[in-house]
C-alpha cells in the first residue's frame, strides 16, 4: 500500500496543483490589466495562436482522428512558456443550421476545455470563422444580414453555454478581422484568401444609408448579449485589423471609440514591417483607450525576431499581452530548417521563449 502512495502522491499533487492554480482571469480595478480573479496577482496574457498545424489543416479538420497530437502540442506550448492558446473555430463546423448547433463539435470544444485546464493554459475562443472556403454552408452564405447575424448569435449561445462554467477561458473573441464594407455593396461575405485561408470577413454586404462604425457597434453589441445569456463573467472581445482606426484612408468601420464601450478589452493584430517599429508603435497608440489592449497576432512576417523584440519592448507601456503563432513543431523540429519559413518560425519561437517585456 505505501508503494502505491509513493506513486500516486505526485498524480494527486499535480491535480490538486492544477485545480488551485486555475481560476478566472477579469480585468483589475484600474481597468487598465489583467488579473487573476481569486488572487488579484496580475496576469499578461503570452502566447500562442494555434490556427492551423505544419499542414495547414485547421484543428476541427484532425480533433477527431488526431486527438494525441493536440495533447502533444498543448503540453509543448506550455513548456515553451505560453499561458493563452488561441483557439479558431468555423462556423460551419458548429451550427449544422440556423437555429441548431452541432453538438459533436460541442463536444470536443468541452474535451479542449478539459485540456486547457489540464495544462493550465487558458483559451482564447475566436469564433464565426469561414477561414476554408469549402468548409462554408450554402444555407450560411445565403442568408441575409438579419439571418446572417441571428446564426451568429446561436453560435455564440451554444459556445458560451458550452464554456460557462469554465475557468480555463480567457477570453471570446466574436470573429477574427471583421469588416463592415463601405458604399459599393459586395457580393462576397469573404474577403480575399492568403495563404489559402480566408481571414478576414464581412459582417454585412451593403451599407445602405447607415454609419459604418454604428452597423459595427450594432453587431457587436447583439453578440455580446447572445453570450451574456449564456455566460455572465467571461471576458470579450474582437479581433482588429489595424486599419480599424477612425483616420484617412482604409478602414475596417470597426473604429475601436466606437465599439469600446461593449468589450471587456480591446483586441488588435499588428505584423511590424522592417524599419518601420515606430509606425507600428504609433498604430498601436490608437488602440489604447484607457482598457486593456492584447496584441492578439503578431510576428516576424515583415521584420526580423530582432526587430519584433523591439517593438515588444517599446509596446510594455501600452499592451498588456501578446499573442504570436505556433504551427504544431518545436525549434528543434525546424532545425536545420529547410526553407525560410521554418528559419523565420524558429527564430520567432526561440524569441517567445525569452517571455514577455517588462
Amino acid at each position: 500500500m505505501h508503494k502505491v502512495l509513493q506513486v500516486l502522491a505526485p498524480l494527486l499533487l499535480a491535480a490538486s496543483a492544477s485545480a488551485e492554480e486555475m481560476s478566472r482571469i477579469r480585468v483589475a480595478e484600474d481597468g487598465g490589466s489583467f488579473v487573476v480573479a481569486e488572487t488579484g496577482g496580475p496576469f499578461v496574457p503570452w502566447g500562442f495562436n494555434y490556427d492551423h498545424d505544419e499542414e495547414g489543416r485547421l484543428l476541427e479538420d484532425y480533433w477527431d482522428d488526431e486527438w494525441p497530437k493536440v495533447v502533444e502540442d498543448f503540453q509543448e506550448m506550455k513548456r515553451l512558456g505560453a499561458n493563452v492558446v488561441r483557439i479558431h473555430l468555423q462556423t460551419g463546423k458548429f451550427l449544422k443550421s440556423p437555429e441548431a448547433p452541432n453538438e459533436h463539435s460541442l463536444r470536443q470544444l468541452a474535451r479542449l476545455l478539459e485540456l486547457a485546464e489540464e495544462t493550465r493554459l487558458y483559451l482564447d475562443l475566436t469564433g464565426l470563422g469561414c477561414y476554408h472556403k469549402q468548409d462554408v454552408p450554402a444555407w450560411y452564405d445565403a442568408l441575409g444580414e438579419e439571418g446572417r447575424w441571428n446564426a451568429q448569435s446561436r453560435f455564440w449561445e451554444a459556445v458560451a453555454d458550452t464554456c460557462s462554467d469554465s475557468a480555463a477561458v480567457f477570453c471570446y473573441d466574436l470573429m477574427n478581422e471583421p469588416v463592415v464594407p463601405g458604399r459599393s455593396r459586395t457580393t462576397e461575405w469573404l474577403g480575399p484568401a492568403f495563404a489559402g485561408k480566408h481571414f478576414v470577413q464581412y459582417i454585412t454586404r451593403e451599407l445602405g444609408d447607415r454609419e459604418r462604425p454604428a452597423v459595427a457597434q450594432a453587431w457587436v453589441r447583439k453578440l455580446v448579449s447572445a453570450i451574456r445569456r449564456r455566460d455572465e463573467k467571461t471576458l470579450v472581445t474582437v479581433g482588429l485589423v489595424p486599419w480599424s482606426l477612425d483616420r484617412p484612408g482604409l478602414t475596417s468601420g470597426f473604429a475601436p471609440q466606437r465599439i469600446l464601450d461593449e468589450l471587456d478589452f480591446i483586441a488588435v493584430h499588428i505584423y511590424p514591417e522592417k524599419d518601420k517599429i515606430d509606425e507600428a508603435m504609433e498604430t498601436l497608440k490608437g488602440f489604447s483607450l484607457g482598457k486593456p489592449v492584447v496584441i492578439e497576432e503578431t510576428f516576424p512576417l515583415k521584420c526580423s525576431p530582432e526587430e519584433l523584440s523591439q517593438f515588444f519592448e517599446k509596446s510594455v507601456d501600452i499592451a498588456d499581452g501578446w499573442i504570436g503563432f505556433y504551427w504544431g513543431q518545436t525549434p528543434e523540429e525546424l532545425r536545420p530548417a529547410s526553407t525560410i519559413g521554418e528559419a523565420i518560425t524558429a527564430g520567432w519561437l526561440d524569441l517567445f521563449q525569452n517571455g514577455p517585456p517588462r
